[in-house]
């Protein structure tokens, strides 16, 4: 498709050369009067381009709507349509920070030796006869497969999951390790601190990696098919009732398999 831009050299070649009137000479090559008799205007913009693209190093993250204010709280522009034209001549678009892949080095596998040595914690969520949510937050010591506490609630952010710990550790004494998923509430800053402040290491599995969690999730597993599908709960009360019955006598009256079918606290007073 030809431009009016391209006719109009042909329109002034044939004015020039055959002395054909402006009417006839643009109504042979399909182009209006108006648009021959057009001049662009130049050098318009050239100001406005400069103080657009001062603002835009001055204010790295504006976007042009915001910098467009700007122009026009001085007067410089009204017509935004303008000022995004220049925006993207010049190529002043915001650079969107592309979202870091998170890496995680692999969490080796070793058994512990002892009780207390490293401890596990993953979440496991249910809900309510009314359809309301609950999560429960499991810690298992990874040696005696003991379930060292379990913390019921509607929701659980990182500064509960801390103080929960160290409410743990009050009872029991402080693990070297803890391993956990990178769930939000387990790399926030609560417990990051809370790593520094008591000097327990938090072991974070690689993301999609499962099975580097491998003691707890068998225990989540137990804990839904032994208690959570065993009961209907009506209320939050009723669920953390319940819930610490099944942990009692999970840790001492329940034979567990990989222990020799000894109960878990059985067998960490047999390590002992």
């Amino acid at each position: 498709m030809v431009t009016p831009a391209a006719r109009k050299p042909v329109a002034q070649h044939l004015i020039e050369a055959f002395s054909l009137s402006e009417r006839v000479a643009c109504k042979l090559v399909g182009l209006s009067r108006t648009a021959f008799r057009y001049q662009p205007k130049t050098g318009t913009d050239n100001a406005l381009r400069e103080r657009l693209k001062t603002l835009a190093v001055r204010y790295p993250r504006y976007g042009y709507l915001m910098l467009h204010g700007l122009l026009r709280g001085e007067g410089k522009v009204k017509n935004r349509k303008r000022t995004y034209r220049i925006y993207t001549e010049e190529g002043l678009q915001v650079r969107t920070k592309k979202r870091k892949k998170l890496t995680r080095p692999r969490q080796p596998m070793e058994v512990p030796t002892a009780p207390n040595q490293r401890w596990s914690m993953d979440f496991v969520s249910d809900q309510l006869s009314n359809g309301r949510r609950f999560r429960v937050l499991n810690v298992v010591d990874d040696y005696s497969r003991e379930m060292v506490g379990q913390l019921v609630s509607v929701s659980i952010s990182g500064r509960q999951v801390a103080r929960f710990l160290s409410l743990l550790i009050e009872q029991r004494g402080r693990p070297n390790k803890v391993i956990c998923d990178n769930g939000t509430e387990f790399t926030s800053k609560a417990m990051f601190f809370w790593s520094k402040e008591t000097g327990v290491t938090l072991g974070f599995i690689q993301p999609g990696k499962p099975t580097q969690n491998a003691f707890v999730e068998s225990l989540n597993g137990k804990f839904r098919n032994e208690c959570l599908n065993q009961h209907w709960f009506r209320t939050l009360d009723e669920a953390r009732y319940e819930i610490e019955l099944w942990r009692e006598h999970y840790n001492h009256v329940r034979p567990h398999s990989s222990l020799n079918y000894m109960s878990p606290v059985e067998y960490a007073k047999q390590a002992a």
